[in-house]
């Protein structure tokens, strides 16, 4: 009976031990992910361009609500790319709070494209907090003609006599076809290569998917008969490095683009750099850097992507 009960209480011992352990790690990751907004959101105040955009598309990509607040000042960058990361971030994040700064972003931008995005996004958050549509049209008229949407022969919305609504319409068929992790040096191996590879292909199939130009699905490109487009994505350079008090974790990409016959039309290149302090850098949280600087990377590089598409389709 004895030997039952010291049983007993050593495993309730061993599961006790093991819960405050979980705590313990969870709540220093949490210490760490606020830190890591904090720095971020003090980089935008950089004098350099180049820093704003890195720790923009770095908070974006976190999709945690403490980076609201941050973002939402980046909707005033003097930038017009950071301004467009922001938006799109907050399109991310779904936090009704954003909505009015987003809705004024998206009708007085001086910028076309950070208006396209900040609306995208505004429609986002609506959608997520069972919001109306800021941009829907009210008919004020109850013997109004309902809507129409007529397409021409090229699959795009047209215009006719009565009133219309004017449909968005996807211009291009894009297919992700490959993914692959070039980068130099030997201290990345087979395994961690195939992460980042997955990373970037899954980043740039859901940017492509969620973007109005673009559709992913083969039944939309034959609906609207639109040019099918081919992209290949590899990693040039990832690399970790101490520069000052700063760890620095560089990724490069290269985006290749072809027609539907492989003709090669195409090459984007681009990069990001993520800081942190060397003071709190731990090893143990590279695998998550990393993977911070591939997707703030691409983020980057997606409105040159989406011109380049659009220009070809075009031709």
């Amino acid at each position: 009976m004895r030997a039952a009960q010291h049983l007993l209480t050593s495993r309730l011992a061993a599961l006790l031990l093991a819960a405050v352990t979980l705590v313990a790690v969870a709540g220093r990751d949490q210490v760490a992910h606020a830190d890591r907004i904090s720095e971020l959101t003090t980089q935008l105040s950089s004098s350099s361009e180049k820093s704003r955009l890195a720790a923009v598309t770095s908070l974006a990509r976190l999709g945690d609500k403490k980076a609201l607040k941050a973002l939402v000042g980046a909707l005033s960058d003097p930038n017009a790319r950071v301004r467009s990361v922001a938006a799109a971030g907050l399109g991310k994040l779904g936090h009704k709070a954003a909505l009015p700064a987003l809705t004024a972003a998206a009708k007085d931008d001086v910028d076309a494209d950070v208006r396209a995005r900040a609306k995208e996004a505004a429609q986002l958050v609506a959608k997520a907090a069972k919001l109306p549509d800021p941009f829907a049209v009210v008919a004020t008229t109850p013997a109004a003609k309902p809507s129409k949407v007529v397409r021409s022969s090229g699959g795009r919305a047209g215009f006719g006599n009565e009133p219309r609504a004017l449909e968005a319409a996807p211009e291009v068929y894009v297919l992700v076809n490959s993914s692959t992790d070039d980068s130099p040096g030997g201290k990345t191996n087979a395994k961690e290569r195939k992460v980042h590879e997955d990373v970037l292909k899954a980043a740039l199939t859901s940017a492509c998917r969620s973007h109005t130009a673009m559709t992913t699905v083969a039944a939309d490109a034959k609906r609207l008969s639109i040019p099918e487009r081919h992209i290949d994505i590899s990693v040039t350079k990832l690399t970790v490095t101490q520069v000052g008090t700063q760890i620095e974790i560089e990724a490069q990409l290269r985006l290749a683009i072809s027609d539907d016959n492989g003709k090669m039309l195409s090459f984007l290149s681009g990069g990001a750099k993520v800081q942190v302090p060397k003071r709190t850098f731990n090893a143990k949280y590279l695998p998550g850097l990393r993977k911070e600087a591939l997707e703030s990377a691409l983020t980057g590089m997606f409105d040159k992507l989406v011109g380049q598409l659009r220009t070809r389709s075009s031709s």
